[in-house]
């Protein structure tokens, strides 16, 4: 009995010795950014020997997903299994940046106590010299000139001290601004790095010894990427650059360094579930007796999500702008079955911060018509509007845009693809050149009671005069009202040649107007509404 039992301690020993726990080192090499949460893709090459091995991947981000890890390999070894842990006993790695701000400030403390050191010494023989002011002893007389050359010493040493002092705590003081700023940095980067980090656990099993490349794949929170767009026309013959950029973001505490970088127009928070329709059951309502009763009632809501995976100077500058190289020259589109994907060819780094990184996307150069627009009732001023066409394939998202013209940044708009139809419009800025007024007609204008009911009569001219040297092709767009009421009438008595939408009461004019040329367009309209009523706004 007792030897068998020897037998089984020594087979479970070796069987022991045989399972291998080894920490390794692993890099981040490629990362697809969605439009919130990311993939990270790290790349690890060790050696295992023969036997079962626990490979522990250290350093990681307290933020990924457990249920999003995934582990491929190359070698002689077969992968049994894959567990996560947190590890709150180590912090993430203390980037460059940190470590040089953490030496700036500690320089800097250690420049504060050489100060203070300074001004102790100065302190020190300042009470030395008032401790001694009597000179010579008691029984010794001095003469008036010993007695001056002491006074004047006195004098012109403790000047010196109390200026030296000033100027030590000028320093200190400086040197304190400089402290407070840096420790002001230092948080805000502890904020990103000072967490608790996770592993993920491999357990790979090896008949024998062999080199072992691994791939673990893990989606983490903190991270996305939101689009911002650069518009730039040259002039009013040439067509419309569009500047497609990412700001990419991530604060997951690990820095993303010289990583091939992929941007995804998915967005795996919103889930990738069919919703279900149930049945739509119609009845009365009942009256229910409500109770008060003690307590609250805990209601628990399950969510379930499946992550994605997947003229001159102005064109001269603008022709130097298209030799400048960008990253968008290193950017491949793919086009899967339901997002983009823009494959980044270039390395990137994406630093765990508050702020995004800018990275470009893709330029293109976009067809483009010009045409002037003016709503006088609101603004008379003329905006010069480019219609861009052929911009579906372009994979745009909502986000904010920066406009210029001719070199000259002009205003930022908002594009939504969503909501924009063939043509995409842009306004590039107010030209003063075009005059454009507004006047009502007071000789068309009267009001009359017809029995129970009142009519107004209005009438309004518009006048755009181009002060340019060349044409001009300008869309004037105004108004009538549109009744919300059975007993208001609004009829449009003389429309003025505009193209008028009921629904809407929209009028628009197309012109075209030469240079020095003033062109005019007149509209009337009648409102029949029942008398000693009033209509706000009329």
């Amino acid at each position: 009995m007792n030897k068998t039992m020897l037998w089984f301690l020594l087979l479970l020993s070796l069987r022991l010795s045989a399972q291998q726990v080894k920490t390794v080192d692993s890099r981040i090499s490629h990362v697809t950014v969605f439009l919130n949460k990311a993939q990270i893709e790290r790349v690890i090459k060790t050696r295992v020997e023969a036997g079962k091995t626990d490979l522990i991947v250290t350093g990681l981000t307290s933020q990924l997903d457990p249920q999003s890890i995934q582990v491929a390999g190359k070698g002689n070894f077969v992968i049994l299994g894959i567990t996560h842990q947190q590890n709150y006993l180590s912090e993430l790695n203390v980037p460059a940046s940190l470590r040089i701000l953490k030496d700036s400030l500690e320089y800097l403390q250690k420049q504060i106590a050489l100060e203070q050191s300074q001004k102790e010494i100065l302190n020190k023989e300042e009470q030395m010299l008032l401790s001694n002011q009597k000179i010579g002893g008691t029984n010794q007389n001095l003469t008036v000139a010993e007695l001056k050359g002491m006074a004047d010493f006195y004098r012109v040493r403790l000047s010196e001290i109390v200026t030296t002092r000033m100027k030590h705590d000028d320093k200190i003081k400086k040197i304190n601004e400089r402290v407070v700023k840096l420790q002001r940095q230092i948080q805000e980067q502890n904020e990103l790095y000072a967490r608790n980090t996770s592993e993920i656990v491999i357990s790979i099993s090896a008949d024998a010894a062999s080199a072992a490349d691994l791939q673990v794949n893990y989606i983490v929170a903190n991270a996305g990427w939101y689009p911002q767009y650069d518009l730039r026309a040259i002039n009013t013959k040439s067509p419309v650059q569009l500047s497609y950029k990412a700001n990419v973001y991530q604060s997951t505490g690990e820095e993303w360094k010289n990583v091939k970088l992929k941007l995804s127009t998915a967005n795996p928070s919103e889930g990738g579930l069919k919703p279900e329709l149930y049945t739509w059951y119609l009845n009365f309502e009942e009256p229910v007796l409500y109770k008060r009763l003690k307590g609250r009632a805990a209601g628990v809501m399950l969510e379930s999500a499946a992550p994605a995976m997947a003229k001159d100077k102005a064109e001269e500058d603008a022709e130097a702008l298209n030799e400048v190289t960008t990253t968008a020259d290193y950017v491949n589109t793919i086009q899967t079955s339901l997002n983009a994907v823009f494959d980044i060819a270039l390395p990137y780094t994406v630093a765990s911060s508050s702020k995004p990184t800018l990275v470009d996307i893709s330029k293109h150069d976009l067809k483009a018509t010009y045409q002037y627009s003016v709503a006088p009732k609101l603004d008379a001023d003329a905006f010069l509007m480019a219609q861009v066409v052929d911009w579906e394939q372009l994979s745009l998202l909502p986000g904010e845009a920066n406009v210029f013209f001719e070199g000259t940044f002009v205003a930022k708009t908002y594009l939504d693809p969503n909501n924009i139809k063939d043509t995409l419009a842009v306004s590039l800025g107010r030209d003063k050149r075009i005059v454009v007024k507004r006047e009502k007609l007071k000789d068309y204008n009267s009001r009359k009671t017809i029995g129970s009911n009142q009519r107004e009569s209005f009438a309004y001219e518009i006048s755009v005069r181009n002060t340019k040297n060349e044409a001009v092709k300008i869309v004037v767009e105004d108004q009538l009202p549109v009744s919300q009421n059975s007993q208001i009438e609004v009829t449009s008595t003389d429309a003025g040649g505009a193209g008028y939408n009921k629904d809407t009461g929209k009028l628009m004019w197309e012109l075209n107007v030469q240079p020095n040329e003033t062109k005019k367009v007149t509209y009337k309209f009648e409102v029949k509404y029942p008398k000693g009523k009033i209509i706000p706004g009329l």
